[in-house]
């Protein structure tokens, strides 16, 4: 084989007719590459190719041993890990082991420090370590990882009987029986697991390390190497631990992840195991998935990979599960204790009493998740018992869906007080969900190509029922009470888990996913024998399951008729309760990471305002007036306690606009009234940071005479900084004062909290602000990498509300550096007036609402002024497109 790559004989011949080694050995490597690379792209087998490469290196690293060291020089050229398996992709580790025996000359440290420069001259990253016998076997005895490397090694040249000697001294009867060595590696497997939160679906997941990669392959095959001293996976079948059909998965799942990693070295000419964003849309080219209307090419290609590792994941589980029964157990297993007719359990695990269970009982296959939930002293479900629901979920057809006892089983697996998360995840991961419910099959393993969605569609929707039960869980309350008391009161919590496992259903089928999931949802209730109300209500929650959150990002939630059409749509409490808790565990389990405290704010503002208009009645709205009348009398109350002269106050209020009191509630207009009246002119600018629990968020608070890019010019100080800018309060007096209130948030998602950090954002600002003439307004900051590879056109929309007497623009935009000073500069060169903004990031897109009027406080009317905003904010976002990116906003 190796002949595809070098032609041997010639490049003996040049060796021993006196050309210089280095250019051959250097062209050698560089022209089995390109060939690599040619026949990876003809479609050669990547399982050929991954030991053609060895094949080469071990032919170079042998030539170049044998031409530097004496013969008899008692020394063994070993290589270890990956590469002592054989199998190298084009930029793997190429590890060595030199080992030295009891007469190795003294001149051999001379000869070894000049052959491993020779390596590295020609261009092989080698990595090495030189040991005698004692220090190998001390060493490995130590370190698990070497003891690994070990097992895995294979002599390239030297002495056979020094390599032999190795090999006896590190056998099992020497250091790491088996049963430590299994239990050391599942520990390590466990630690691995953990970085990467125990989860498959990771937007940018390690085709090695990650859970379901090659390392889990690598695993089975270190216990068993160990253990039975096997030399190959397909002993497996051999020794009965694996089906030939569980094999031939196992080699597919590994070709698959070979092919992978070979593509990712030959795309980035090096070391690279991460599938990044940088680099998934040329995976999927080449890979053969193109964009159509069921998706995009990228998508299909992430699917293929996660349905890939979902499938090497079970049948690692499966077979750690055996081995730790033959290697820790050593097949001693307590006698079977009955559950019922069909199940039993033994040593903590659960097993079916014979291998006909499922033939003679297809309903067992849903029965067996409802015992694992209400038998909670069960560890787990034995291997042989996993097989079967394997080798049977088939079985789980329209006739079985169509059955009465089926789809009582499947309910009451939602209705348990415990365990509910375990079992769907553990149907998820059997298989069984997605045969139950049919649909769910094509969410599984669905990415979606932005950086909203930190997870697969299956994943995001389990980890929605995972938050929502922890709304059920005392234990939890600590983490979000309100929510823990409004589980408390649903009727039927069975409903939500119901919405929760429908409401991205649909998605990857084309249309509207919500419509298209409720349709599901409805069908699937009614079949179910679920009553009308409530098959209807499950519909309406996975239809509506992003009002909320729109809402409460993307409009003026102070505006009391934005709360009375929510309120109304919403209808009753009772919906109102069901939708807040699906919608925060939803946004919650998006990306964890980005769920904060202003996020929380936003929702359960909305929610206890639409509560109070639903008990209120819809017949009897909130009005402007009554709105503000109340947060007056409540901002009056505490300034008199407080000691100031309400008349002062009032004098005050007259210069503001009814937008102020509508925005702010009581407790902020009389903080920032009081901040107003202790302040002289000659003070100005007041500029004051405080944490603000309602809001859940900092407010940076600036008052000041009114200028020409001012929010420009605060917007760029508070990005510069780092802050991320969540919400935009503005209010111009008639008197020619400004009121600016922002939100911000640290990048980590948490408020200010360290007081040198106030002390830093407050005089940046006012430094900045006393400066008379202020022309740079630029913002540098580093591009994060991910946003590089999204983007969008810049749009700019503008809808009248001309009831509240201004217009709101609509931005959808790439996220950059510096985008809300970008916006200001715009507005100021068009002369208008900023009154409010609602600042949202969705992934790599900015979707800001933007309250505007014109200098005289009115809504715009001109075509112009509409033109020249659309044209200002263009062309500054579009000339930033090559650098775009950032999270300061």
């Amino acid at each position: 084989m190796l002949d595809k790559l070098l032609d041997r004989e010639a490049f003996r011949q040049a060796l021993s007719s006196g050309e210089p080694p280095l250019p051959l050995f250097r062209d050698a490597l560089g022209q089995g590459a390109e060939a690599l690379r040619l026949l990876f792209e003809q479609g050669e087998p990547v399982t050929d190719l991954v030991r053609l490469r060895a094949n080469l290196i071990d032919f170079l690293l042998i030539e170049a041993w044998e031409r530097t060291l004496p013969y008899q020089a008692d020394a063994a050229l070993i290589a270890v890990g990956g590469y002592g398996r054989g199998e190298l992709h084009p930029r793997s580790d190429i590890d060595l082991l030199i080992l030295l025996g009891d007469q190795a000359p003294d001149t051999l440290d001379e000869r070894l420090a000049e052959l491993l420069t020779f390596f590295w001259d020609i261009g092989l990253e080698v990595g090495h370590s030189v040991r005698t016998l004692e220090q190998c076997v001390e060493s490995a005895g130590g370190d698990v990882t070497i003891a690994t490397n070990l097992i895995e090694s294979r002599l390239l040249s030297g002495p056979r009987e020094l390599y032999t000697r190795l090999k006896q001294a590190t056998a099992p009867g020497r250091i790491w029986p088996s049963d430590r060595f299994f239990e050391a590696k599942w520990s390590e497997q466990r630690e691995r697991y953990a970085k990467y939160e125990g989860t498959i679906s990771n937007l940018e997941p390690n085709v090695k390390e990650s859970p379901g990669g090659l390392r889990d392959i690598q695993m089975i095959g270190w216990v068993v190497k160990r253990h039975f001293g096997a030399e190959t996976l397909h002993e497996l079948v051999a020794h009965e631990f694996l089906t030939p059909d569980e094999y031939r998965q196992l080699m597919e799942s590994q070709e698959f992840l070979w092919r992978v990693r070979f593509a990712l070295h030959l795309l980035t000419g090096r070391h690279e195991d991460r599938i990044l964003f940088d680099y998934q849309l040329a995976l999927a080219e080449q890979f053969g998935h193109t964009d159509d209307e069921n998706g995009l090419g990228v998508e299909k290609f992430m699917q293929e990979y996660y349905r890939t590792a979902i499938r090497l994941n079970r049948l690692n589980e499966m077979l750690l599960q055996l081995f730790q029964e033959v290697i820790l157990l050593k097949c001693h297993l307590d006698p079977p204790k009955a559950i019922n007719r069909r199940f039993q359990s033994r040593s903590g695990f659960l097993e079916v009493i014979h291998d006909r269970v499922f033939i003679n009982t297809p309903l067992a296959l849903l029965e067996l998740f409802l015992i694992m939930e209400q038998h909670p002293e069960l560890q787990g479900v034995r291997a042989n018992t996993i097989r079967l629901v394997r080798q049977y979920r088939h079985l789980i057809d329209d006739r079985f869906r169509a059955d009465l006892g089926a789809r009582s089983l499947f309910m009451e697996i939602l209705r348990q007080p415990d365990g509910i998360t375990h079992e769907l995840r553990r149907m998820n991961r059997y298989g069984i969900l997605a045969r139950y419910i049919p649909a769910f099959n094509n969410i599984v393993g669905r990415m979606q190509y932005d950086l909203f969605h930190a997870f697969t569609v299956d994943e995001h929707t389990l980890l929605i029922i995972r938050a929502l039960r922890r709304f059920a869980i005392e234990k939890h309350r600590a983490e979000s009470p309100m929510c823990n008391d409004i589980m408390e009161r649903l009727p039927k919590q069975e409903l939500i888990y119901l919405a929760a496992l429908f409401h991205d259903i649909a998605k990857g089928r084309g249309g509207d996913h919500s419509i298209l999931g409720a349709a599901d949802a409805l069908t699937f209730c009614r079949l179910h024998n679920l009553s009308e109300y409530d098959s209807q209500l499950v519909s309406w929650l996975v239809e509506k399951h992003l009002l909320m959150s729109i809402t409460a990002q993307r409009m003026d939630t102070s505006d009391p008729r934005v709360i009375y059409e929510f309120a109304r749509e919403i209808g009753s409490p009772i919906r109102l309760d069901y939708l807040y808790l699906l919608t925060v565990a939803d946004v919650r389990s998006t990306d964890p990471k980005k769920w904060n405290s202003w996020k929380s704010a936003l929702l359960r503002d909305l929610y206890l305002a639409a509560k109070q208009a639903l008990l209120r009645g819809l017949q009897n709205p909130l009005e402007r007036d009554e709105v503000i009348q109340n947060k007056q009398a409540g901002a009056r109350h505490l300034l008199r306690a407080d000691g100031y002269d309400p008349a002062l106050a009032n004098e005050h209020w007259l210069t503001l606009s009814m937008d102020y009191f509508l925005q702010n509630t009581w407790e902020e207009i009389a903080w920032q009234t009081k901040m107003v009246l202790n302040t002289e002119e000659g003070g100005l600018p007041l500029v004051l940071v405080r944490k603000s629990n309602t809001r859940g968020g900092s407010e940076v608070f600036i008052y000041i005479r009114d200028r020409d890019n001012l929010f420009a010019l605060t917007t760029g100080l508070l990005d510069q900084l780092g802050l991320n800018i969540v919400d935009a309060r503005i209010d111009t007096t008639h008197t020619g004062f400004t009121l600016n209130s922002y939100l911000v948030l640290e990048e980590d998602g948490e408020p200010i909290s360290d007081i040198g950090r106030v002390d830093e954002v407050r005089e940046t600002i006012r430094e900045a602000l006393l400066t008379s003439d202020f022309t740079d307004l630029s913002v540098s900051r580093r591009v994060p990498r991910r946003l590089k590879h999204f983007s969008i056109p810049t749009r700019v929309d503008f809808v009248q509300d001309f009831g509240n007497q201004r217009t709101i623009m609509k931005l959808l935009a790439d996220d950059r550096p510096g985008l809300l000073c970008q916006v200001g500069q715009a507005f100021t060169a068009c002369g208008i007036r900023l009154t409010n903004a609602k600042i949202a990031t969705i992934g790599a897109e900015a979707r800001d609402i933007f309250f505007i009027t014109d200098r005289q406080d009115r809504p715009l009317k001109d075509p112009a002024q509409f033109d020249c905003i659309e044209e200002q904010i263009k062309r500054r976002l579009d000339a930033e497109q090559p650098s775009r990116g950032g999270t300061g906003r």
